[in-house]
C-alpha cells in the first residue's frame, strides 16, 4: 500500500509543474500582445494626424509666420537735392501794401484822422455817456430826519460819503439818503458791492438835469 502512494506522488508533482508553467507562459503572451496592440494604435493615430495636417504649399506664407518688410531703396542724390533745394514762396511786397488791412480797434487805415480833425470832425465813440444824465445810489428813505442822519453817519464811518435829499410825499416830508452823483451806471458798481456787504440794499436812481 505504501509503494502505491509513493509511485503516484511524482506524477501529481509533474502535472502541477506543467500547469504552473502554462499559466505563466499565457500571462507573458498576454502582456506581449497588449504591447503590440498599443504600439499599433499609436502608429495609426500618428499617421492620421500627419495626414490630416494641411501641407504648406510653395509660395504661400503660413498665417503665423512673421512678416518682414522690404527695405526701402536708398534715394538717389538727385532726389535728395530736389527735396532740400525747394525755395520758399516769395511775397509780393507791392501787392501786400495795396491790400487793405483792418486797423486796431476797427479803424480804417485808409481814413486819415488828421484830415478829419482839420475838417472839424470829431471821432465817434460807441459808448458815449449822455451829459444830461446823472446816477445816484439810494440807501434808504426815512420819515424822520434823525433816522436819515444816523444812516448817513454810519456810512461815513465806513468811508462812504452820503447826502440827504428832502422831498414831500402825500403832503409829508421824507428824507432820502443818497450817494453820488455818478456819470454812468457802471461807476456805481463798486459802491453797490460795498453796500451789499454791509447788509444795505442799494437802489440806483437816474436823474435828468433838464
Amino acid at each position: 500500500m505504501a509503494d502505491f502512494k509513493s509511485s503516484r506522488t511524482p506524477e501529481k508533482q509533474s502535472a502541477s509543474y506543467l500547469l504552473g508553467s502554462s499559466e505563466s507562459g499565457g500571462m507573458i503572451m498576454g502582456v506581449l500582445i497588449g504591447v503590440f496592440v498599443g504600439v499599433g494604435l499609436a502608429l495609426i493615430v500618428a499617421w492620421y494626424l500627419m495626414k490630416s495636417q494641411p501641407q504648406e504649399k510653395p509660395g504661400v506664407r503660413a498665417p503665423n509666420a512673421p512678416v518682414f518688410m522690404k527695405p526701402m531703396p536708398p534715394k538717389s542724390d538727385k532726389e535728395t537735392e530736389e527735396e532740400t533745394t525747394i525755395a520758399p514762396p516769395q511775397l509780393d511786397l507791392n501787392k501786400s501794401l495795396q491790400t487793405k488791412v483792418p486797423g486796431i480797434g476797427g479803424v480804417d487805415p485808409a481814413r486819415d484822422p488828421i484830415a478829419d480833425i482839420a475838417a472839424g470832425k470829431t471821432p465817434e465813440t460807441k459808448n458815449e455817456a449822455k451829459a444830461d444824465t446823472l446816477f445816484f445810489v439810494q440807501t434808504g428813505v426815512f420819515s424822520q430826519r434823525a433816522e436819515a442822519d444816523a444812516q448817513k453817519a454810519n456810512l461815513a464811518m465806513q468811508g462812504i460819503q452820503a447826502q440827504l435829499s428832502e422831498s414831500a410825499v402825500d403832503g409829508n416830508s421824507v428824507w432820502r439818503v443818497r450817494i453820488g452823483p455818478f456819470g454812468s451806471i457802471e461807476d456805481t458798481t463798486s459802491v453797490r458791492s460795498k453796500l451789499t456787504i454791509l447788509g444795505i440794499k442799494p437802489t440806483v436812481i437816474r436823474v435828468n438835469r433838464s
